[in-house]
């Protein structure tokens, strides 16, 4: 067997980037944010829940449930099948995503890992066309593959960007990254939107249904065709371990996460900044993972309502990313990202107070979230990039994975105890202010500057 080469850090900055690759890791936000915003974040947790209260004996259209399923034998509120689910998924990826980022580091061919986490994932949401009638545990198991092979996807996807640009370029790059992707979500969502106004018929909720079906496959086409981009125009850039390895990948990857595992507490800080993120993103992605339901469980609003909104949120994100990215260059990424989650915290305090069945206030509280959403994702993706260690971006990004982009956890967790115990979907919300209260905590007690340097990395001018 082949001796195993442990990197050394490089103080050098990356091979210059072409346009037309930084242009094809954009692309690839545009294409994996359809399933983030068409799926996650508006249709499936409705149809889920729906599909769900059918196999427990409620009726198709019904205001209210208080059905149970019985997955594996466990009974489970109807209403609280989809966070359940989620939580699911990120207690899966706990074990698969780390590993997928080992993998990338000591694969010279990280673009066929990022197309086959890609298309398996796209290929789970196309699936879910055959989620009918009361077929609740086909739609939970698609969702599993589906969004345990997303959160894959974009660990590999991430463990791209420290070789894009240097430590002053990268804030920059990934407010990009993200705004292309929140605009070429709401584009396919728009295109949803259209569909369901035109189509959907008064007290015909088997017609809304199937719509919300069909909404979801199109996320997985779009998904699917737009990855093409990034494949053909990204190029392969394979770290010191890649090209010295000689045994097999995939074993070789769980040597070296072992190592990894073993050697992680020579970075405190990193880890330290890593246990804030994990926490208030949690927060972050359970409020998008779940509006919808709370939007039509509890406000009672319309579908047409809840994607309108969700549109605003996007179209916004975009901009919200830009300029945030631009005040991160004035103050930095660190002091933008502690703003943010202030701003967080008032959109749970709105939330709660939203009155049920009056669609412009749940827009309003949209709008805000969307001037905030982009920018606190995009700058905090930026900035664990500073504080890996050199060649070991898949795999670190494979722990900061496990919160992000729909894999968030704990608050889903805790959404759905709190409804099961309460039938209160008020209740469950107020309970995540504590994700973004004690995440902010951690994060300012964060010694930024020093957690770069202590992981060998060269600071930005501003932070």
């Amino acid at each position: 067997m082949a001796e195993t080469v442990t990197p050394t850090v490089d103080d050098t900055p990356p091979p210059a980037s072409t346009r037309r690759e930084r242009s094809g890791w954009y692309i690839y936000d545009w294409a994996n944010s359809a399933f983030q915003t068409t799926v996650i974040t508006v249709f499936l947790g409705p149809f889920l829940t729906t599909v769900a209260e059918l196999a427990a004996g409620c009726e198709l259209g019904a205001d209210s449930c208080d059905g149970y399923v019985h997955p594996l034998g466990i009974r489970v509120a109807a209403g609280s099948y989809y966070p359940y689910l989620i939580s699911l998924s990120v207690f899966l990826t706990v074990f698969v995503l780390p590993v997928i980022g080992a993998i990338a580091d000591r694969s010279a061919h990280k673009k066929r890992l990022l197309g086959g986490a890609a298309f398996t994932g796209a290929g789970a949401t196309i699936a879910m066309a055959f989620v009918t009638g009361d077929r609740y545990l086909l739609g939970g198991a698609l969702f599993l593959v589906a969004n345990i092979s997303f959160g894959a996807a974009i660990v590999v996807y991430n463990s791209f960007l420290p070789q894009l640009g240097g430590p002053d370029e990268r804030d920059g790059i990934s407010s990009r990254g993200w705004a292309l992707g929140y605009l070429g979500g709401g584009v396919l969502l728009a295109l949803n939107l259209v569909a369901v106004t035109l189509l959907s018929e008064d007290d015909n909720p088997q017609r809304t249904l199937d719509l919300a079906r069909w909404s979801i496959v199109s996320a997985g086409v779009w998904w699917a065709a737009f990855t093409l981009v990034p494949l053909r125009w990204l190029r392969e850039r394979p770290t010191a371990a890649a090209l010295a390895r000689g045994g097999n990948v995939l074993t070789d990857g769980f040597r070296q996460l072992g190592r990894t595992l073993r050697e992680v507490k020579a970075y405190p800080l990193t880890l330290f900044f890593l246990l804030a993120f994990l926490v208030y993103n949690d927060g972050i992605q359970t409020v998008i993972t779940l509006a919808s339901q709370y939007g039509t469980e509890e406000l009672r609003l319309e579908q047409s309502h809840l994607i309108v909104t969700i549109l605003l949120v996007q179209f916004l994100a975009f901009g919200g990313a830009l300029s945030l990215g631009a005040l991160a260059r004035r103050i930095g990424a660190w002091k933008t990202v502690l703003l943010s989650l202030v701003l967080w915290t008032g959109v749970i305090l709105g939330a709660f107070r939203l009155p049920a069945e009056e669609p412009v206030p749940f827009m309003v509280l949209g709008a805000a979230i969307g001037l905030v959403l982009g920018g606190s994702q995009a700058l905090s993706r930026s900035l664990f990039s500073q504080l890996i260690p050199a060649g070991k971006e898949g795999e670190y990004y494979g722990f900061y994975e496990i919160s992000d982009k729909g894999t968030s956890w704990l608050g889903p967790l805790a959404f759905g105890l709190v409804f099961q115990l309460t039938a209160s979907y008020r209740v469950g919300l107020v309970s995540l202010l504590i994700f973004f209260v004690v995440g902010f905590l951690l994060l300012l007690a964060v010694p930024i500057r020093r957690a770069i340097v202590a992981a060998g990395n060269t600071p930005p001018r501003v932070l």
